[in-house]
């Protein structure tokens, strides 16, 4: 894969980013248009559009007022959650002055405030950013990551994960995971209401309630999948502007490049982290499959490889 420089990059994913950002709660919003169709449809004697205009009218307002409460929660509540799931620990100065030097002069070197750093007491090599502003960004890294690389690798790791809070890669990602939760929970609810509808009761026009649950449900899915691609689509493109902006920050790039071939043979934390926020890490293990590439939140690793080695 040829690379293309950094400021195109940065343009060209930006405005993908922010397009898939917003086709979220539009995509939200759809879905709830599609419901109220469906049940007007099989529910009224007479529907028409602009039933079901109303009955859209009168429940998106509901709908907008949901997500927004549980945005507002998840999205400041999302540092003590992924410290809580990886049992990531502060990293002081004093235990490890190494991490701190690498991290300072890579934070002086283009005029950003220092991160705190966190430290997950595992042999696997990973690490990831988190964070939403100055005061919680925070870089973690493994405890077999800071043993088996050597100052350069490491440096690379670290202007990788800078890079994520340069670029407001981690605040992005985070609202993506919270729509993606919102999605699957309607199509949780949407599978427990058709699983435990009563057995297929009729309504007064003599159609099937688990027929409208059903159809409800199916939609619901296909919005939790379609906005499942879109948070991945926003992963892949985002990994390779990290490792371009690594790459530029430190010099460097075959340092990175040679971190990655190390980090690729074992990514996996022994205890187990959700998905939600293992999609967080330098390098995501994944199942491998017929759907791999199209699921999968980070770009084949050989290929990030190949492109940092024609710096």
């Amino acid at each position: 894969m040829r690379y293309i420089g950094l400021a195109t990059q940065q343009r060209q994913n930006n405005i993908r980013s922010l397009v898939l950002v917003i086709l979220f709660p539009v995509l939200l919003l759809v879905l709830c248009y599609l419901a109220m169709f469906i049940l007007v449809y099989y529910t009224q004697e007479n529907p028409s559009q602009k039933m079901v205009l109303h009955a859209f009218a009168g429940a998106a307002p509901y709908v907008i007022i949901f997500v927004a409460i549980w945005f507002f929660i998840a999205y400041f509540s999302n540092t003590m959650i992924i410290n809580y799931a990886t049992q990531a620990q502060p990293l002081t100065r004093k235990d490890n002055m190494r991490i701190y030097n690498l991290t300072e002069n890579l934070c002086m070197s283009v005029g950003m405030p220092m991160p705190k750093i966190n430290i997950i007491e595992d042999s696997a090599l990973n690490a990831f950013a988190s964070g939403l502003n100055d005061k919680t960004y925070t870089v973690t890294l493994t405890r077999g990551i800071i043993n088996t690389l050597n100052d350069e690798e490491l440096e690379g790791v670290i202007a990788h994960e800078l890079s994520h809070i340069r670029n407001r890669d981690v605040r992005l990602l985070i609202i993506s995971i919270v729509f993606v939760g919102i999605f699957a929970m309607i199509a949780q609810i949407g599978f427990r209401m058709a699983l435990f509808s009563g057995g297929g009761r009729r309504d007064r026009n003599g159609n099937s309630n688990i027929i409208i649950l059903v159809i409800v449900m199916v939609v619901a899915i296909v919005g939790y999948f379609v906005s499942v691609l879109m948070r991945f689509a926003i992963s892949r493109k985002r990994e390779y502007l990290a490792d371009a902006s690594a790459a530029e920050m430190t010099k460097n790039p075959h340092a990175l490049a040679s971190a990655l071939r190390k980090i690729s043979g074992n990514p996996t934390l022994q205890n187990e982290v959700p998905d939600s926020v293992s999609q967080l890490f330098i390098d995501h293990p994944e199942q491998k499959s017929a759907l791999a590439s199209l699921f999968a939140t980070h770009p084949p690793i050989t290929k990030r490889i190949q492109i940092l080695e024609q710096f």
